[in-house]
């Protein structure tokens, strides 16, 4: 007897044994238990889901001698025969391979005869976007008034592609892609029921490359079965699939840490030794690097432990890399991928790729010593004790400095009650006064700072401001600024004499005079400076701003 892939063997043949894909099963269940079926049916999604599987099981849940029901016998001769691809009332059309007007009127033509034998004839027209216009518009009529004894089942990987009138005739169900733990979860159930020797952990590498399908998954799984000689190893299904080991993946990202650049280029040899298709390694690299920005980003998600043993390990680097360095090597890897196919071989773009992201890292002061390496460090794993307390700099580290100095300007003002009061000051601490746009905020911002005397500051105004002197304005001013300073103080207001002397003036000139400073800084910038050439990018000085 002929061997029989598993992917044909373990296809579902009731409802219960598919994985996944409850809120369409809850539906199909409620329906045919209830007697209460549409005419028609789209099932769409990506390959190898499920929805060819989920037509046919409808079929025979349908035509069962035993009675519709959600739970089809299995043991008649019609369910045998659905189960077998023989049903003669059940009519399944390649969509791809018959595309034609003609062929779509003689199904129609057929349609008008009664079932030979079932309840329903059911028609499963597969990959349906692949008709022509001609034949949707011929279809149309048929799925406006169709026979009672008619069921049609379409199924799609693109259902963008059907017209709007299609569409609006059928009840659509939308397959999701399969996760990890559903997919490995039962990889591991056939290899039981196969009685086969497997390593968990490579049913979850086997899992991630089959990309949400059952089917490829099932097809890996016999094509690691025969490369492993009758057995599923973790070691077998990474050479068979040329994915890189995880343990590589830390490594290149502990050298990135380090900025070591000779032993990244030495595992990117190793890379090369041992065959690896660098396109899926870049692949592997990103999902690495995205995963440690979600635990930056949103350090208390739920699902990080479906990640297996390496969250340990992603968690260390998740610490010692500053976000927007993460996100760097995000889109230098991302950009990377898309250059590889135009470098002159696929090795010397995977080594410029890893220079890059050398040359571009913020810097870093490094506190490993030498004989920390990763080849001391046994079987090539990592210790995060080695590289625990690592202090990173953000890549913008002239913008960290401004708001540093800043803050440290802030602290001083308003918490040191030693720190004379001056003009050159002046403007700044009346700017951050809680005032709002009352009366007290005009009075603070046209009043001019003459001299500090104690506990007494020494203010004027020209004549045309005199009038925001009131007593409730003053009061507010006054309890603002003691605030903000930290004690208590006296304001004493004078009418100046010389009416020009206008501190808008003079904060005009002094914000032109920071943003002038801010925009000298970004052009200065050495990490900006190579961001320019790298990309060929600019700098857009309307949207620089000057950090208070």
């Amino acid at each position: 007897m002929s061997y029989l892939v598993l992917a044909r063997k373990w296809r579902p043949k009731i409802f219960s044994e598919v994985v996944g894909q409850q809120h369409i099963l809850r539906a199909l269940i409620n329906g045919l238990d209830q007697n209460r079926l549409h005419h028609a049916f789209l099932f769409a999604g990506v390959r190898g889901i499920g929805k060819t599987t989920l037509a046919r099981i409808l079929a025979k849940s349908l035509n069962c001698e035993q009675g519709i029901s959600s739970s089809p016998c299995g043991a008649c001769n019609s369910c045998k025969e659905v189960d077998n691809g023989h049903y003669i009332d059940l009519i399944e059309v390649d969509a791809a391979s018959r595309t034609g007007v003609d062929d779509t009127r003689e199904l129609i033509d057929n349609v008008r005869y009664a079932p030979s034998r079932g309840s329903y004839k059911v028609y499963l027209i597969d990959e349906v976007h692949m008709l022509s216009v001609s034949s949707f518009n011929a279809l149309l009529k048929t799925l406006e008034e169709p026979p009672s004894y008619a069921k049609f089942l379409f199924a799609t990987t693109e259902p963008q592609k059907l017209p709007a009138t299609i569409l609006s005739r059928c009840i659509q169900f939308n397959l999701r892609r399969l996760d990890l733990n559903q997919i490995s979860g039962y990889l591991s159930h056939v290899l039981r029921q196969e009685d086969i020797d497997f390593e968990l952990n490579a049913l979850t590498v086997l899992a991630r490359a089959a990309d949400g399908s059952m089917r490829d998954a099932l097809s890996l799984l016999d094509q690691a079965i025969s490369f492993g000689g009758g057995s599923v190893n973790y070691e077998d299904v990474h050479q068979m699939l040329g994915t890189i080991e995880q343990t590589q993946l830390y490594n290149i990202v502990t050298f990135l840490l380090r900025k070591d650049g000779k032993n990244l280029l030495e595992q990117s040899m190793q890379l090369s030794f041992q065959c690896h298709d660098f396109t899926i390694v870049i692949n592997e690299l990103l999902s690495l690097l995205q995963r440690i920005a979600i635990v930056q980003m949103v350090p208390d998600i739920d699902h990080v432990e479906e990640w297996g043993r390496g969250v340990e390990h992603i968690r260390a680097f998740a610490q010692q890399f500053s976000p927007e360095n993460i996100q760097l090597l995000y889109q230098i890897a991302l950009h990377s991928k898309r250059d590889l196919l135009y470098a002159a071989d696929p090795k010397s773009g995977f080594d410029m790729m890893l220079l890059r992201m050398l040359s571009f890292q913020p810097r870093m002061i490094s506190k490993l010593s030498e004989h920390d390496s990763i080849s001391e460090m046994g079987s090539g794993s990592i210790d995060e004790e080695s590289f625990k307390d690592i202090p990173t700099v953000p890549a913008l580290h002239s913008q960290k400095i401004i708001r540093q100095s800043s803050m440290n300007e802030k602290i001083n003002v308003g918490k040191d009650k030693t720190r004379k009061i001056t003009k050159d000051n002046w403007i700044n601490i009346v700017g951050n006064l809680d005032l709002g746009t009352t009366l007290s905020r005009q009075l603070a911002d046209n009043s001019v700072f003459i001299s500090s005397i104690d506990d007494k500051i020494h203010l004027s105004l020209s004549p045309e401001f005199i009038h925001l002197a009131t007593l409730k304005s003053k009061k507010c001013f006054n309890s603002a600024l003691s605030k903000q300073l930290g004690y208590e103080l006296s304001l004493i207001f004078e009418k100046s004499i010389d009416s020009t002397d206008n501190p808008k003036d003079s904060s005009s000139k002094q914000s032109l005079m920071k943003q002038q400073l801010a925009i000298e800084s970004i052009h200065n910038d050495p990490d900006v400076d190579a961001i320019r050439q790298a990309f060929d990018a600019r700098v857009v000085e309307s949207s620089i701003r000057s950090i208070d």
